[in-house]
């Protein structure tokens, strides 16, 4: 039974994560709660943990030891393929776009997993690429768009089945400050028309000060929260 609360949507508990030849200690012991609707950015040093914590959170890889909860639950009790593809929509720094693939038909990809009926998942790709400002380029593979316009395909991908929870690594890591700028409002203006969550991992100072809350990592260990 969920014994979570309007205020928690996610939480890691005491999360380490050592890796099989034990050489290597990503996490120590980090703890985070995430409420609904609110942004968060994990930065720090390259090395400190930050990616590994995300994908502790979105289920992408298990603990050492420490639990994750949403909303109440632990993840580990959950059926993590549905999980994945009806309740968090992931972004990559790399698009992870399928290149022999449209626009539209990349951000159908999720659809097959979703509730979507065939007739509906052109439309449905169709409309997400309108919200991201990219109708208009939905017949192009990827190769010819820009890197921005890549990055706004996979924004609109992690859209496809309608997540709470989205969970972006480095989204503008590959973006110039132009692009970079047009990514993070876009993310903003979708966040709060749609009531998202939204984790985003960063090594930049700029991008972390756009989120509500940042959560700083040192050697796998919480170093401060603002």
């Amino acid at each position: 039974m969920s014994d979570g609360t309007d205020r928690e949507l996610l939480r890691g508990e005491a999360l380490t994560r050592v890796y099989p030849d034990g050489a290597v200690q990503a996490l120590r012991g980090v703890s985070v709660t995430v409420a609904p609707h609110e942004s968060v950015a994990i930065t720090g040093p390259s090395g400190c943990g930050k990616s590994t914590l995300l994908h502790l959170l979105g289920g992408l890889d298990r603990p050492t030891s420490g639990e994750v909860y949403f909303e109440g639950n632990r993840l580990r009790d959950l059926d993590l393929d549905t999980f994945h593809a009806r309740r968090i929509g992931f972004i990559f720094q790399s698009f992870h776009l399928l290149p022999t693939l449209s626009a539209a038909e990349n951000v159908q990809v999720p659809m097959f997993e979703g509730p979507w009926p065939c007739l509906e998942r052109a439309a449905r790709a169709e409309r997400l690429l309108e919200e991201v400002g990219l109708a208009h380029r939905r017949k192009h593979l990827p190769s010819r768009l820009s890197v921005g316009e890549r990055q706004r395909v996979a924004i609109a991908r992690a859209l496809a089945n309608e997540p709470t929870l989205i969970l972006a690594d480095e989204p503008t890591g590959n973006l110039d400050s132009v692009a970079q700028a047009e990514v993070l409002e876009l993310l903003d203006r979708l966040r709060r028309e749609r009531s998202l969550t939204l984790i985003i991992v960063t090594h930049s100072p700029e991008v972390a000060a756009w989120a509500d809350r940042i959560l700083k990592l040192r050697d796998g260990r919480v170093a401060s929260h603002e």
